[in-house]
C-alpha cells in the first residue's frame, strides 16, 4: 500500500486509483477468467500495478496457461518480477500497451486510468486490445461510480473538453461493445465493471445485464 500511494502521488495521471483494488473488484474483474482443464488459455492484463487483481488470475491459471502483464510503472514492473517471476507461465513486459506488438487472447483485464485519458488514446488502446481477442474472448475494464460526473463537474477549460471528449469515446465503446456491466460496492471508491466482447461477436451484445457484485 505504501508504494502504490508513492507512486500515486507521484505520478497520479497514470496510477489513476488512490488504494488498490479490493478482492470484490478483483472477483469482478476476472469473473470470465474461466477455468478450461485440457486448454491453454492466453490471458492479458494491462496497469496491474501492484498485482491486487494478478493474484486472481495467476490462481486461476492452469498448468498450459500463460499470463502476460503490461505495466507502465516500472517500480510496479519490479514489485511484479519479484513476486511473480519464478512462474514461467507469467511473462513481463513495461512501457505503454500502446508501445508492445499484442499477441491474440482469451481474456483482457485492463486496470488503466480511462478517465484521465483523451478521445485519441481511449479509442487507440481499446482498438488494440479487443483487436486482440481471440473469438469469444472477452475484455474487461472498470471505471469508479461518479467519477465522470465530478470530472465534467470540476474541469475548465481546455481539461474540460479533454474530459467530454475522452468520456464520450468511451460512452460509444460500451454502447458497441459491453454485454455487461456489475456495481462494486466493496471497493475504494466504488467501481462499475464492464465486460467487453468485439462487435462481431454479437451474440453477447443482444443484453447488457447489471448487477451488483457480492
Amino acid at each position: 500500500m505504501t508504494l502504490f500511494l508513492r507512486e500515486y502521488a507521484r505520478t497520479r495521471q497514470d496510477v489513476g486509483a488512490i488504494a488498490p483494488s479490493s478482492r470484490r473488484l478483483g472477483r469482478a474483474l476476472t469473473r470470465y477468467v474461466i477455468p478450461s482443464p485440457g486448454n491453454s488459455r492466453a490471458v492479458l492484463e494491462v496497469g496491474p500495478g501492484t498485482g491486487a487483481v494478478t493474484r486472481h488470475i495467476a490462481g486461476s491459471l492452469g498448468r498450459l496457461d500463460t499470463l502476460d502483464l503490461i505495466e507502465a510503472n516500472p517500480r510496479f514492473a519490479d514489485l511484479l518480477k519479484g513476486t511473480y517471476g519464478g512462474d514461467p507461465r507469467l511473462r513481463f513486459r513495461t512501457g505503454l500497451v500502446q508501445e508492445h506488438e499484442l499477441g491474440t487472447y482469451d481474456t483482457i483485464v485492463c486496470g488503466l486510468p480511462f478517465a484521465n485519458f483523451g478521445a485519441s488514446t481511449t479509442a487507440d488502446i481499446f482498438g488494440r486490445l479487443l483487436g486482440a481477442l481471440r473469438p469469444g474472448g472477452t475484455l474487461s475494464f472498470f471505471g469508479y461510480v461518479g467519477g465522470a460526473t465530478l470530472r465534467r463537474t470540476f474541469a475548465g477549460g481546455e481539461a474540460r473538453v479533454h474530459t467530454l471528449a475522452g468520456q464520450d469515446v468511451l460512452r460509444r465503446i460500451l454502447d458497441r461493445h459491453a454485454f455487461r456491466t456489475e456495481t462494486v460496492l466493496g471497493n475504494l471508491p466504488p467501481a462499475r465493471v464492464h465486460h467487453l466482447v468485439p462487435a462481431s461477436d454479437a451474440g453477447h451484445n443482444d443484453s447488457v445485464s447489471t448487477r451488483q457484485a457480492e
